[in-house]
């Protein structure tokens, strides 16, 4: 049986996290039921957000001040997951798996490993080549030869009582000029990019790569159930 999905739409980043917690909450309490909850995939497109963790030094990688946000409507949220600093917004897919560790046979680097393969697998069937950097978590693809890789999803969790919160943004349709008022990831001098970008007018709709992101994740987290 596949992992239910529920799709958020469009909503700021606080109330998705608040649902994230909903959830989370449900699938901690049916853990030692006779049904327990393996979890179940949330999906969103938020409204335009900058995200800071608390890791030292990450408020550094905020580029542009506070008029410059107001212009561009973009608010900024302290965020409790794992990582530095990211953006969000419409056009970027979001998913939140609410899952089980325990239940998918999974741990933190297995997890984060399977994340970044669903989304390599969906961008694949698009042809875009996904890669691993080993040193960065998330899914680079080589825009053109002699250029660097350049990010197209980004992720970061956090873990509580072994079942997950957070998880990863894929850039679809994304405005790529918002990313300009951060340090993406922390990482200097390393592009984003999106499916748009590469792939122009054969990039999917939004909604395609909904359906091809779920099924590709359903397949990696419950292969080994």
């Amino acid at each position: 049986m596949d992992l239910p999905v529920i799709d958020l739409g469009r909503c700021p980043y606080a109330r998705g996290f608040d649902i994230q917690k909903r959830h989370h909450a449900e699938v901690l309490a049916a853990r030692d039921t006779d049904t327990p909850i393996v979890g179940r995939l949330l999906l969103v497109e938020h409204d335009p957000v900058v995200t800071i963790t608390r890791r030292p030094g990450v408020a550094d990688h905020l580029l542009a001040d506070p008029a410059r946000l107001e212009q561009l409507g973009i608010a900024v949220e302290a965020t409790n997951r794992g990582g530095d600093i990211t953006y969000h917004g419409p056009g970027q897919l979001v998913v939140y798996p609410i899952v089980d560790l325990n239940a998918l046979k999974l741990r933190l680097h297995d997890y984060m490993r399977t994340l970044e393969a669903a989304v390599i697998d969906t961008i694949g069937g698009c042809g875009l080549t996904g890669e691993r950097d080993p040193d960065a978590t998330g899914v680079w693809v080589e825009p053109a030869p002699g250029e660097p890789t350049a990010k197209i999803a980004a992720m970061g969790v956090r873990v509580q009582r072994w079942i997950t919160l957070h998880g990863l943004a894929l850039n679809v349709r994304p405005d790529l000029s918002h990313f300009e008022t951060i340090v993406p990831c922390g990482l200097a001098g390393r592009p984003v990019t999106s499916m748009q970008r590469e792939l122009g007018d054969a990039c999917p709709t939004i909604e395609q790569v909904k359906v091809e992101l779920t099924n590709a994740l359903n397949q990696r987290l419950l292969e080994r159930v």
